[in-house]
């Protein structure tokens, strides 16, 4: 660092060299506005090798190693015999090491021979093998919290909130989701960091090990669902802010600790992703309130959602090499034009009004028959939305086996194959989220099991 310029040197420097340029009279000679220009050039080139050297050292899978053995995942050694001598793994009695040469990393137990051997993929036996859980309580812990940022939490989190709690706050909840997942999805194939190396992180958890890795789309969901929640409730509802604040922190430490603790992320994935979805938020949250009234009750609407999801969806950034990042944007994509359009069509059809009482409201919680009704409701809910996939799906395999395309899964799909899977994920995941928003609710009416306040909040 003593060879580079410093923000302490740099600055005078600047201004220094810029000062006697400007008081010469020959300024706009060229040798002048060399020397300034280099001034400038040289600042840069520092601060931009400053930062880069940050980068690099949180993109360190070691130091996702020390997150597990804090946590209590260390190297199964009573395994060590069984492993390749191609991987070049010795083990060490020794405490965690660095070493200047770039051959050889070292842990507590093992290091490995980077010259000799290449990064173990999630299906090599030694990396299915070479750990274990010492502490339970932070692997269950971790374990669901990484669920927060998972396709099962969206599928129950949200029809269970528009049926059980609030039907306005949900609409934007899901277009910052969306808006937010899209950005980061699209960043992962534009940036394609991989994620990091096995050894010498434990692969806990291989479910997007085909995805990049930066930003951490867990990470940006962590922080854009609770927060949004908080900033959207805050002053709809009655309740302490600091208890809603001190939930949302602890949720978004939860589900951005699970990553580097399952060994699906390195440190700069999660920051990266954490900073990304705050600054996204500053913007969206006022936006997104502004384009929900609008998208409720404007007759273009459904015009308006349609045109500009496929588009996104059409055109969003890919790789040379497949990931499965495009098929997941789409359904989340799908999902929100669903929802938009359910309400849309409940507010039409003249279903929806004011209500005749100011915010904040108070919070009512639930009795015994309340909490019927939620069972009720989410039972013949979810099931409905288990049929719709299913047939969805089935709909699926029986184009894809009549245009003699092949069904099984297979690590790179064909392109026909990927563009029918994008077009029924499109169709089926709009229903879901038009059912969710409509045709349940009125099921939920028609049975009067309905929740009194969700037509009537706009």
């Amino acid at each position: 660092m003593s060879s580079a310029l410093s923000l302490e040197t740099c600055y005078p420097l600047l201004i220094t060299a810029s000062l006697e340029t400007l008081l010469r009279p020959g300024y706009h000679q060229g040798y002048d506005v060399y020397l300034t220009s280099n001034v400038i050039f040289k600042c840069i080139r520092s601060e931009v090798k400053v930062m880069w050297g940050y980068i690099e050292y949180l993109k360190d899978p070691h130091l996702v190693l020390y997150v597990q053995q804090f946590f209590g995942v260390s190297f199964k050694e009573e395994k060590k015999n069984h492993l390749k001598k191609n991987d070049k793994l010795l083990f060490k009695e020794t405490e965690v090491l660095s070493d200047d040469s770039d051959n050889h990393k070292f842990s507590n137990n093992h290091y490995y021979d980077k010259s000799n051997s290449e990064e173990l993929s999630s299906d090599s036996d030694s990396e299915k093998k070479n750990y274990k859980i010492n502490n339970f309580f932070w692997y269950y812990v971790f374990v669901l919290g990484t669920e927060l940022g998972d396709e099962i939490f969206y599928a129950t989190f949200i029809p269970f909130w528009f049926w059980n709690i609030d039907g306005a706050v949900g609409r934007r909840i899901v277009m910052v989701w969306t808006i937010v997942m899209y950005i980061g999805q699209g960043l992962k194939d534009i940036i394609c960091w991989p994620r990091p190396s096995s050894p010498p992180v434990f692969r806990l958890q291989k479910k997007w090990i085909m995805e990049y890795g930066m930003p951490s789309t867990h990470a940006m969901v962590a922080i854009s669902i609770p927060f949004s929640v908080l900033l959207y409730t805050m002053q709809r509802y009655e309740y302490p802010f600091l208890i809603g604040l001190c939930v949302a922190v602890l949720w978004c430490w939860v589900v951005s600790v699970s990553r580097l603790y399952l060994g699906m992320h390195t440190v700069a994935d999660v920051i990266a992703g954490i900073i990304l979805a705050l600054v996204l938020l500053i913007p969206l949250v006022p936006l997104v309130d502004f384009m929900d009234m609008f998208l409720l009750t404007s007759r273009w609407s459904p015009i308006i959602l349609l045109t500009i999801s496929i588009c996104v969806i059409v055109f969003h950034p890919k790789d040379k090499i497949w990931t499965p990042t495009r098929g997941d944007t789409a359904m989340i994509v799908s999902v929100c034009v669903g929802i938009h359009i359910g309400a849309w069509t409940n507010y039409q059809l003249g279903q929806m009004s004011e209500s005749p009482l100011s915010p904040p409201y108070t919070i009512i919680w639930p009795n015994y028959e309340m909490l019927g009704l939620v069972f009720l409701r989410s039972a013949l809910g979810f099931s409905c939305i288990l049929a719709t996939r299913a047939i969805c799906k089935s709909a699926c395999y029986a184009t894809l086996s009549t245009l003699g395309v092949s069904t099984e899964p297979i690590e790179t799909p064909s392109s026909l194959k990927n563009t029918i899977d994008l077009i029924f994920k499109y169709i089926t995941y709009s229903l879901i989220g038009f059912n969710t928003l409509h045709l349940l609710p009125s099921t939920f009416k028609m049975l009067s099991i309905d929740r009194p306040t969700f037509y009537t909040e706009i």
